[in-house]
């Protein structure tokens, strides 16, 4: 099967006032089939969301180049949405007008009506049926959260980008939103890259997890393919494999910890 999202000799570097280059992401070289849920996990300042951002359009590479179904990334696209942790919502507009300026904005074409279905069908699909008319402060985080998400996926993107989207939740509400993407993402098999520091998230949605090493100059050190199939559920966290692969991501960290401490 060929490769959705090819990421091809990617390299990130910031230069400073004072003249000073940090490299942060060098030589990544990553392939992504289609349908397929891609974590990428390693320390703070490893370039996660670098790397996340440069798929999105949202920042230019130094050098490599990133396809998403054989179009080459200059640019944001509605084809490529990202679900950012601090939801992005506007605070003066209802759950359904957050949602109804995207699509708005990117179906111009289809009817008032269509869209309509489109905004109510996203918004029942993350449990939101009875909220949409409130705005941001009269919904919990967890509920932003779902509406970040229905207005990403109402767009119908190719690529889904989630950048920790869980990561300001308590684990209750975290728990209870990893079940519900897990179930959207088995549903409508779109393609996710998702950056995370949870291991168990990590395991959990993905099926691939990709560890990276350790910043500045941060490269891919160890791909762990995960062999759960879908649709899946939470106890594949009893299986003995589960925990195989948990040990190894743990360790990956604990390495790349040590490894960080002997440079300091």
């Amino acid at each position: 099967m060929s490769s959705f999202v090819e990421i091809r000799g990617i390299e990130k570097e910031f230069t400073f006032q004072n003249g000073n280059r940090n490299i942060v992401l060098k030589d990544i070289n990553l392939e992504i089939r289609q349908g397929c849920f891609v974590s990428l996990i390693g320390h703070s300042g490893c370039g996660k969301s670098t790397l996340l951002n440069i798929v999105a359009g949202l920042e230019k590479p130094t050098r490599g180049q990133v396809q998403v179904d054989g179009q080459l990334v200059k640019k944001p696209d509605r084809d490529r949405m990202v679900v950012f942790q601090n939801y992005s919502l506007l605070p003066w507009l209802t759950a359904w007008d957050n949602v109804a300026l995207f699509v708005d904005k990117a179906m111009p074409h289809k009817s008032r009506n269509e869209r309509h279905q489109i905004i109510a069908s996203h918004l029942e699909m993350v449990g939101l049926k009875d909220a949409a008319h409130k705005k941001p402060g009269q919904l919990s985080g967890g509920m932003k959260q779902r509406v970040a998400l229905a207005r990403a996926l109402a767009i119908q993107p190719k690529l889904l980008l989630l950048d920790e989207p869980f990561g300001a939740l308590d684990a209750l509400t975290r728990g209870s939103l990893q079940v519900e993407l897990m179930r959207i993402c088995d549903i409508y098999h779109i393609t996710t890259i998702m950056v995370t520091h949870d291991v168990d998230e990590a395991l959990l949605l993905s099926d691939q997890v990709v560890m990276l090493k350790n910043g500045p100059a941060a490269t891919i050190g160890q791909i762990l393919d995960i062999p759960f199939g879908h649709p899946r559920s939470l106890e594949i966290k009893n299986c003995s494999e589960y925990h195989y692969l948990r040990h190894e991501l743990m360790q990956f960290l604990h390495n790349q910890e040590q490894a960080k401490r002997l440079t300091i």
